[in-house]
């Protein structure tokens, strides 16, 4: 049966700067994303003393969050689908502001413990609903780069806890650093009042006039009939498909690619450095102020790298970045465990200790970092591409998760040298499976990218934009 078009005159003149605003709104989301992450890095060195915790409920502390996440991840996308978009963003805001105000006032670890967890549904909601919000709002020639402003909020949020816990870190204000996440909580929850619904979501619920006037504001009145009418195309084409035609042949090696680089992502040890470089400074023998300060140049090398990555992936091409992205962060890994394995961790060393993390960080910003979510984006059509894609999401934080849980126990199992060997060879054996397995996805058509993943040569083509019309750049949430 024929897709259903819908046309009439739209009066008004777009409004270049409404999809901006509203992105960085939204974005919001993502800078929480990342400052409810990073933020337990420098906390966690005074709540421990504070609850009297050993490693094990350290780590406890870490994975609540985590827990949280997943729990958001399974719940947001049905939750979208059942009250919006922008009322689903507006209910993150809220639980993101609770969930701070009682993380910072909690006397007890069960106190604190049910707030992390809070904030993690926040967290897997945001993952799953900033991105969603921003491409269906966004017109389609600036769609790439403003989803792609979310992972640079992730990073920046990140950076902005570590330069908060180091700020605070002489007075040892815990409750301070956790309690501020509030402020662009509150800020965003302020900003959602101005914004409108997805009109992709009001389409689904027949509410064709309210879908209008919201692409109204930023496509010109031709742009909104072709909108509207590629918004029920795609709607229709992805009712044909369900979970199960995914495990196919069609479709199993972008599911298998999709889920490698998802894990290839979790396993070099990202999140280790995230939550515990601090912890694992200190250890060193730093500090509690230098340890943290040391997390914050990490911070300035994730952020400044994922946009370098960026600019990069459409100019050298997603294979080449990705490989000698993933080579570099083998051999900086490889660095680290060399120094603490051979060194008392004194002086220079300690400076070439920071500099490998920095490295290390540099490399899987530019590479790893933002390809898990480029792969998933890119190699399935779009009528699968939010179902087969949720299969590396899933890979994605089940993995954080048990990463989180096993850091401080394998350093006291086989020592800090064990562990960033380790994390080496799972990212050697990435490395081989990348080799093997990815293709070079920049200019080609989804059809060639299908080709190529199913064995055979995809012909010539000269570079095109996907199908969205948007510069093919990463385009949904990022890690941690």
């Amino acid at each position: 049966m024929a897709t259903k078009t819908y046309s009439q005159p739209t009066s008004g003149k777009p409004t270049r700067t409404a999809g901006v605003g509203a992105t960085f709104i939204a974005a919001l989301g993502g800078l929480l994303f990342g400052y409810d992450t990073g933020i337990i890095s420098a906390a966690l060195l005074y709540i421990g003393p504070q609850f009297q915790l050993g490693d094990q409920a350290q780590q406890i502390v870490v994975a609540s969050l985590l827990v949280g996440a997943i729990i958001g991840v399974a719940t947001g996308g049905g939750l979208m689908d059942r009250i919006g978009r922008k009322r689903t963003l507006a209910t993150t805001a809220v639980v993101f502001t609770i969930g701070a105000a009682v993380s910072a006032v909690s006397t007890s670890l069960a106190e604190l413990l049910v707030a992390r967890v809070a904030l993690g549904v926040a967290i897997g909601c945001s993952s799953v609903a900033v991105p969603a919000y921003i491409a269906e709002i966004a017109p389609a020639h600036l769609r790439g780069r403003l989803v792609s402003v979310n992972q640079l909020m992730i990073s920046s949020g990140i950076l902005s806890s570590y330069l908060v816990g180091y700020l605070l870190s002489d007075s040892g204000a815990w409750r301070w650093m956790l309690a501020i996440a509030a402020v662009p909580a509150v800020g965003m929850l302020v900003g959602l009042a101005w914004l409108g619904e997805s009109p992709r979501w009001l389409l689904t619920r027949g509410r064709i006039d309210e879908a209008r006037r919201t692409l109204a504001k930023n496509h010109s009145p031709a742009d909104v009939d072709k909108e509207v009418n590629a918004i029920v195309s795609s709607m229709a084409a992805e009712r044909k498909f369900s979970y199960r035609d995914l495990l196919g042949q069609r479709f199993r090696p972008g599911i298998v690619l999709g889920i490698g680089v998802a894990a290839i992502n979790q396993l070099v040890g990202v999140n280790a450095v995230t939550y515990y470089t601090p912890t694992l400074l200190t250890r060193a023998g730093f500090g509690g102020s230098a340890a943290i300060l040391s997390s914050v140049g990490i911070g300035v090398a994730n952020v400044t790298f994922t946009f370098l990555g960026y600019l990069l992936v459409d100019r050298v091409g997603r294979r080449p970045l990705l490989l000698t992205g993933t080579g570099i962060t083998v051999a900086a890994l490889v660095l680290i465990g060399t120094l603490y394995a051979a060194t008392d961790l004194t002086g220079i060393s300690r400076v070439l200790l920071v500099a490998a993390l920095m490295a290390y960080e540099a490399a899987f910003s530019a590479s790893l970092g933002i390809a898990m979510w480029l792969v998933n984006s890119e190699v399935f059509p779009t009528a699968v591409r939010g179902k087969a894609g949720s299969f590396g999401l899933a890979t994605h934080w089940i993995l954080n998760l048990l990463i989180s849980v096993t850091v401080l126990t394998t350093i006291n199992a086989i020592t800090p040298s064990g562990l960033f060997f380790s994390y080496a060879v799972l990212g050697a054996l990435g490395f081989v499976f990348l080799a093997r397995r990815m293709p070079e996805t920049r200019g080609k058509r989804l059809e060639e990218i299908e080709t190529v993943l199913q064995g055979s040569p995809a012909p010539a083509s000269p570079p095109v934009q996907p199908e969205t019309g948007a510069p093919t750049t990463a385009a949904t949430v990022a890690r941690p």
